[in-house]
Parts: structure tokens; C-alpha cells; sequence
């Protein structure tokens, strides 16, 4: 029968698509789990760069040229000098420091160094237990995984003056914590007549403003180049995905955006731009780090991976165009710092007629946005997330955001899938003169698709009409996938009953009796990660084999055995998936089956779903 061969097809090419997606992603993303993990503990057995040298070991600059944001400078020890790890309470203690304090951070500034280097998003937990330990962002040099955000001045070439570095101890003005409503003051005099003020003030959200200024009481003017600059030790786990990008990032004006992986900037080893109205810096899957000068400033922007000991230390910096401070005179710079998690409202997203402002209207930036990976498919993936945040915003959990998006996609979709399914029906009601063709000529082929096809003009009949209930929901698909796997707003996102996380998979188990054995079956060697079947992905399989039986037994035992079998492999393939998007595949199953019941009854034609799952158990009663 037509309409059940262009059904499976349509079913055909969706399973092709999800076993691709599941071969090429998922189970390769395994394997590199794996051998992080391997990798990141013998690194933290072995060497970490000493506390205080400097991040990148930069050359020094040649005459004539600007020197380097994080260069060596001839106080700081040799990068290559290594020392054991030391843990991040023990490296916070070992300097004094200002104390964080806002509603979404905890941490603290190193007066040694002056660096931002101890931030911990207090509102965002490792697990879904609220008591489990808060994500860490930054960590001080020496410990397991530096991370940090430094910024000063570096001398021309020429210049003699003693300026701030690593080891430099700054001298906080006054007292008390750094906090959104008090901003707090270090300052530092080199001795040889200049003067360094730093004032640092922090948002209630994830944005610090720093402001530099610089005095010249000296004999002899000095010229400096504004630097800002964030450093990472140690490539960090990462998800693996080709999906998500995760490592360095920039939109750095007329070069647009610059995305680079920690694999790619370790074979470029740096990269520079000129430009005007940009940004940089790293981002994690749900993290980030970014540096946000003046919109208008001149950028000289680098991104790098040098060799420090057995890993690589990765760098986002700028140099802003050089000051000269005239005897008597001060300098002043601007800088802002974003340290904290990428959620869509504080960031900002960008979106015709509807949106979210953010830092990147706050600000005046340049496609902020980005620093969230909507991917190539964004006019898909944004509406698809304003849409679950919208119904969220009223009902307070994403998984009835679920339900309700998938209910108007349905709608949006409707005068398609009713012309679809009203073209099925009408298949189904010229059956009989199908196999009426089928008797008349049946050995000659060609006859029966000449006169088919008249039976189809005649009818007004799209043979192909079939595939289109599920083919359009392919794209809606990875939109969804794509927002619960890249957005933190469905990170720890709950539904109801077991479902603690949306964007993570079922938690429960068919093969260890729903959690009654002590037993986790996906470890089992080689195919373990195919032993993932929970409570959600069974309901699928359920839904889809309804949806199935909908449609008359195809006469060919071919076809057949496609129609029993593909259910249960998509079950097995989707298991893996995020809970959300298996919620959103059963539910739009059960939808697909009223739909088309409705429409097929509307046109004359006998629904046929419980005499085919009468006809099925009765056969396996026989």
C-alpha cells in the first residue's frame, strides 16, 4: 500500500538521521569522556605552572612593536618551573585577598597578582542535589585548574619603570567586601614616582567594571598600552559534541565570529586581530568567561595555547592603543569582565521583533548572544527557546513548556498535516481499486503504475503526502534537542516524579527492574551505553507503535516487518536522548494519533487502530 510505504520511509529516514546522530555523537563523545578523564587525572598527578607566573609565557616584545598582554617580565619566575598542585582552599589562603559577595557569586580577588582568580557561581550546583558543591569558574594559579582574569598596563619598549605583575602586592584603600552596592579600591606605587589605582565593582549578575588609572609623579613621562586578559591552565573536560562549541570565542568586529576549539589553537598556537567593537574570551557548555572592553576601543586581540609542562595554558587577551602619562598627569582605562553562566536574559538574545535584551543591549555590544551556541539553525533553536522560557515564565517547569510547544507547533502545522493525513485517508478509501489493478494486470507492471497514477489525478491524491506528518517534525526535533542541550536554563530543570533533569537522560532502567537491582547496566563493556532504557523512552516506543497500528497491516511481510520492529529500534535510539526530547516525541505521538483519527474519521474512513491491536494479540494468542 502506498501510504504505509511512504510512511516508512518517512520513518525510515528519521531513524537513518538519529542512528547517524547517534553513531557519529553520542557514542565517539563516550570514548572522549573517557579518555579526558584518563588524561585529566594523570595531569593532576603530575605539574601545574608556580603560583604567580605569568599565564602565558609570551616572548618579549621587539623594538619597535607592543609588547604582549601576560609576556614574561624579568620578576616573574620561568614559566617551565613547575611545582606540585596544591589545593584551591590552600592557594586562596596563601594571599590576602577581598571577599566577593553577591547574590550569584562568591570568591575572591588576589591582593598578590590583583587578580579576579576565585569565583564560584553559588546559584548553580555540580548536581541536582541543592546540597551539593556550587560550580567553581575561577581558581588561582598552582591549583589542579587555573582560570583567572587579569588586567593592568604593559610598558612600551624603552620604558624602565617598574610595573605590577604576578607578584605584585596591591594594597586594598579602605575595608569590607566587594559587593553590587560597594565597589572596593587597590592601589600600588612602584617607588620611581608612578602610582596605580584600580577600582573594581561588580553587578548583581556575572559583570565587573574595572577602571585603571594610573599617576606620574616622576621626572620623565611614560607611555603604557591598556591590557585585559584571561587565562585557563590545562584544557578542560568538555562535552565533545560537534553541536556545541567550547573553548575560545570572539566576535571581533569586520572577522565576525572567531570560534576556537582547544585542539585548534594548540596546532595554530596564537592568532591575531585588529578590531573595532568586539569581544573575547572562553566559554564552557554552560559557563563563560569573556572580556568586554568599549565599544569603540581599537583592539589588538590575540588568542593563544602555549606548552606549560606536560599541558597547554590557553589566553584570551587585548592591548588597547598605547597612553603616554605626562609629568603631573593621570591615565585612566576601562575594562569589563562577564564571569559567570550563560543564561539567555543576562546575556542576551538576539531575535526579530521579539527578544531579550541583556548585557548585549545594556552594553551596546556585538552579538553578544553568540556566546550561547544557537548553532547554524538559530532562527529555529531561538523562537524554539522564547517559546519554552514564555510558558515557563507562567507555569514555572519546562517540561509542561514541553507540552504546550509541541501543542502549537502541531496547530502552526496543521493545514499541512490535515491536507497530509486527508490525502492518507483517501488512499486508504481507493484501496479497492488498487488491488482491483493488481488482479487485472498482474504481470504487467508498468500498467499498474500507469493506471494507479490516473486513480491518483482523478482523486487529487499526493502519493508522497505521507512522509510529511514526520518529516516536519525532524527539524522541530533537533531545534528542541539543540536548546535542551546548550541552554542552562534546562540544566537540573525538572519535570514531575523521577524526571530531575530534562536536559539529562530517563534515570531509570528497565534493565535493572526501575532501580530494585543495585545495578547499573550501562557499564557493562562495549554495548552497555545501548542497556539505557528508562520509563520515558518505553512510553515512546508505546505512542509510536499506536501511531503504527494506526494505519492497516501492509500486505508486504517486508514492510511488515519494518512496521513491528521500528518502534521498539527507536525506543533503544532515543533512550540515550535528553528526557525533554523524548517527552516531546511521545507526546507528539499521542498527538499525531488523535490528529489523524480525527482526520481520517472526517473523511469517511474507518479508523483502524483497534482492530489492528485486536488482530495483533490475537494472532500472538493463535
Amino acid at each position: 500500500m502506498t501510504d504505509n510505504r511512504n510512511t516508512i520511509l518517512a520513518v525510515i529516514l528519521s531513524g537513518l538521521v538519529l542512528i547517524a546522530w547517534q553513531y557519529f555523537y553520542n557514542v565517539p563523545q563516550m570514548e572522549k569522556q573517557r579518555a579526558q578523564q584518563q588524561a585529566q587525572a594523570e595531569l593532576q598527578k603530575g605539574t601545574t605552572p608556580q603560583p604567580g607566573a605569568s599565564a602565558t609565557p609570551g616572548a618579549p616584545a621587539t623594538p619597535g612593536s607592543a609588547p604582549q598582554p601576560g609576556a614574561a617580565q624579568p620578576s616573574t619566575p620561568a614559566v617551565n618551573q613547575a611545582q606540585p598542585v596544591i589545593a584551591r582552599e590552600t592557594a586562596i589562603a596563601a594571599s590576602p585577598r577581598v571577599k566577593i559577595e553577591t547574590p550569584r557569586i562568591a570568591g575572591s580577588i588576589a591582593l598578590k597578582g590583583g587578580r579576579i582568580d576565585d569565583i564560584a557561581l553559588v546559584q548553580y550546583r555540580e548536581t541536582v542535589d541543592p546540597k551539593s558543591p556550587p560550580i567553581i569558574l575561577y581558581s588561582p594559579s598552582g591549583t589542579a585548574e587555573p582560570y583567572y582574569a587579569e588586567f593592568g598596563w604593559v610598558a612600551a619598549t624603552g620604558v624602565t619603570a617598574k610595573m605590577p605583575d604576578a607578584q605584585t602586592v596591591w594594597q586594598q584603600e579602605g575595608s569590607g567586601s566587594l559587593t553590587p552596592s560597594t565597589p572596593v579600591v587597590l592601589k600600588w606605587d612602584n617607588g620611581d614616582g608612578l602610582t596605580f589605582r584600580r577600582t573594581i565593582a561588580v553587578d548583581d549578575h556575572y559583570l565587573f567594571t574595572i577602571k585603571d588609572e594610573v599617576s606620574n609623579v616622576g621626572n620623565a613621562p611614560v607611555t603604557l598600552y591598556p591590557f585585559a586578559l584571561i587565562s585557563r591552565h590545562g584544557a578542560p573536560h568538555v562535552s565533545g559534541y560537534y553541536i556545541l562549541h567550547e573553548g575560545l570565542i570572539g566576535y571581533l568586529g569586520e572577522h565576525r565570529l572567531q570560534e576556537y576549539a582547544y585542539s585548534k589553537i594548540d596546532e595554530a598556537k596564537q592568532v591575531n586581530f585588529k578590531a573595532t567593537n568586539g569581544w573575547l574570551g572562553i566559554t564552557d557548555k554552560y559557563w563563560a568567561s569573556a572580556l568586554l572592553p568599549d565599544t569603540n576601543a581599537q583592539l589588538q586581540a590575540r588568542f593563544s595555547s602555549n606548552p606549560v609542562g606536560k599541558a597547554h595554558t590557553y589566553q584570551t587577551d587585548y592591548l588597547l592603543d598605547p597612553v603616554t602619562v605626562a609629568i603631573g598627569g593621570t591615565a585612566t582605562a576601562n575594562a569589563r569582565l562577564f564571569a559567570g553562566a550563560k543564561e539567555a536574559g543576562v546575556v542576551g538574545i538576539n531575535f526579530p521583533l521579539v527578544g531579550l535584551g541583556g548585557y548585549n543591549k545594556a552594553l551596546g555590544l556585538n552579538q553578544f548572544d553568540l556566546l550561547i551556541d544557537w548553532g547554524w539553525f538559530y532562527f529555529l533553536t531561538k523562537p524554539m527557546f522564547l517559546g519554552l522560557d514564555f510558558f515557563f515564565r507562567f507555569f514555572g517547569n519546562f517540561g509542561i513548556s514541553i507540552l504546550l510547544v509541541t501543542v502549537i507547533v502541531k496547530l502552526l502545522f496543521f493545514p499541512l498535516a490535515n491536507k497530509s493525513y486527508a490525502s492518507m485517508a483517501k488512499m486508504k478509501s481507493i484501496q479497492p481499486q488498487l488491488l482491483a489493478l493488481k488482479e487485472r494486470y498482474p504481470d504487467d507492471k508498468v500498467k499498474q503504475q500507469q493506471e494507479m497514477m490516473e486513480i491518483y489525478r482523478k482523486e487529487k491524491i499526493n502519493p508522497v503526502a505521507g512522509c510529511l506528518p514526520v518529516l516536519i517534525q525532524i527539524p522541530v526535533f533537533f531545534a528542541l534537542y539543540k536548546v535542551l542541550f546548550v541552554t542552562i536554563e534546562m540544566r537540573h530543570a525538572p519535570f514531575f516524579g523521577w524526571i530531575k533533569d530534562l536536559s539529562a537522560p530517563d534515570p531509570t532502567n528497565l534493565f535493572n527492574l526501575f532501580g530494585l537491582i543495585p545495578f547499573d547496566p550501562t557499564t557493562i563493556p562495549v554495548f552497555g551505553h545501548y542497556l539505557a532504557l528508562g520509563i520515558w523512552p518505553i512510553i515512546m516506543g508505546i505512542t509510536m507503535w499506536f501511531q503504527m497500528k494506526l494505519n492497516p497491516t501492509p500486505p508486504d511481510p517486508t514492510q511488515q516487518l519494518i512496521f513491528n520492529w521500528m518502534p521498539l529500534i527507536f525506543t533503544f535510539m532515543l533512550a540515550g536522548f535528553p528526557a525533554g526530547l523524548v517527552i516531546y516525541w511521545a507526546w507528539n505521538n499521542l498527538l499525531s494519533v488523535i490528529q489523524q483519527s480525527y482526520i481520517m474519521r472526517r473523511n469517511g474512513v474507518k479508523v483502524e487502530l483497534f482492530d489492528n491491536l485486536k488482530a495483533t494479540f490475537a494472532r500472538k494468542a493463535t
